[in-house]
């Protein structure tokens, strides 16, 4: 079984790539593995290591703290019980439509980003 600490960081590193737009081959390239293993620290599939996490964290230009946020170190249960919850609702974050919004969202100048923000609230409520 994937352990919840395991599969959250490699959700937060899957997330930091669609965000600034780079490639699993990248990612393994900068930090000199295979795409194959960067797929496998994506789904929780395998540990990432100390140091694999520090060269992960260099080459997306974050701190290593960026990879557990969200995640409360004291409530082991809360966490598993999140993990399962996300698996059978399906990770928006898979969808590839969802990426392509959330990075053209963020390549929207501010203002406009928060005008857009709140039409879509109004949108939801009245769906």
């Amino acid at each position: 079984m994937k352990h919840p600490v395991d599969v959250h960081v490699g959700k937060r590193i899957r997330h930091r790539r669609w965000m600034v737009g780079m490639t699993q081959q990248q990612l393994g390239d900068l930090v000199g593995i295979k795409f194959q293993q960067i797929q496998k620290y994506e789904t929780g599939m395998n540990r990432v290591s100390a140091s694999r996490l520090w060269d992960i964290a260099h080459a997306m230009d974050v701190t290593i703290a960026f990879f557990f946020e969200g995640l409360d170190s004291e409530d082991r249960e809360a966490a598993m019980a999140e993990m399962s919850s996300m698996s059978e609702q399906g990770d928006l974050m898979v969808d590839r439509e969802a990426q392509e919004l959330v990075r053209s969202y963020y390549s929207i100048p501010e203002e406009q980003r928060r005008r857009l923000f709140d039409l879509a609230r109004v949108l939801s409520d009245v769906a």
